[in-house]
């Protein structure tokens, strides 16, 4: 009984370190962190995805509780939420591309309750579903869980990931927020903002024009238009920003 227990306490040890990066994985990674997704349903996929990954690797046998353990602990927690927070930029991205086409459309009052994020726009939800689906639509869920298995490859349990470079990476990366919130808008913005000053030709032509009732039904129509016109353009964007998040995460994990 003594070797059972003895044997229960190593497996347990060695089981540790795989299930709090998935587990962490899960937490922070598009998709796999939807509120639709509840704790219970986490849980087993992240269960069931160490119990596929434990055959695959050694694992060594660290006592979690020694400082060394605790450590490890953080280590393995903030790989698997670095690799998550890498593809929420893209998110974050289109959150801000949807504000500024709404803001633009005079539509940022028109907003919706996200679960996820809280209160936005509705022409940035319907960018945040559409890139759910193109997401999905890649396989981008099979390729997120295939990077996190071919991490404990080129980064095995014991090596530090909170490192300068690491963090000067991630960094860097953050920068796509804006950049791609501009590519991804940019059709809309421009062609809305040839129509403001069109709009602000004919009011300096003919001053007793009411600009107010004429302007704001025609920059929502014409906004809508565009949009609907400049949907593959933005779809391909989407799909690109999805592809560099997905070798960003190759570089950070040292991925070949």
């Amino acid at each position: 009984m003594n070797l059972l227990a003895a044997d229960v306490v190593e497996r347990f040890y060695t089981f540790l370190w795989p299930m709090l990066r998935i587990s962490a994985l899960l937490v922070s990674a598009p998709v796999f962190s939807l509120k639709s997704l509840n704790l219970r349903i986490r849980i087993l996929l992240a269960l069931a995805l160490t119990w596929l990954v434990y055959p695959l690797y050694q694992w060594p046998r660290i006592d979690p509780v020694s400082p060394a353990g605790l450590l490890e602990i953080f280590n393995q927690i903030t790989i698997g939420l670095l690799m998550g927070m890498t593809l929420q930029v893209v998110t974050a991205a289109l959150l801000v591309a949807g504000q500024t086409i709404s803001n633009a459309m005079g539509l940022s009052i028109a907003n919706m309750i996200d679960p996820n994020l809280g209160n936005v726009p509705v022409i940035a939800q319907f960018l945040l579903i559409l890139s759910t689906l193109i997401f999905v639509g890649l396989g981008g869920h099979a390729m997120l869980l295939a990077l996190v298995i071919d991490s404990f490859g080129s980064m095995p349990i014991g090596k530090m990931l909170l490192t300068q470079a690491a963090w000067g990476h991630l960094v860097s990366w953050s920068s796509m927020i804006f950049l791609g919130a501009v590519l991804t808008a940019l059709p809309v913005m421009v062609t809305l903002l040839l129509i403001n000053v069109g709009l602000g030709i004919v009011t300096r032509a003919s001053p007793s024009l009411n600009i107010f009732s004429v302007g704001f039904p025609a920059m929502i129509a014409a906004g809508f238009g565009v949009l609907m016109l400049a949907l593959p353009s933005i779809g391909g964007r989407i799909q690109w920003l999805w592809l560099q998040g997905f070798m960003q995460i190759r570089s950070l994990i040292g991925v070949s």
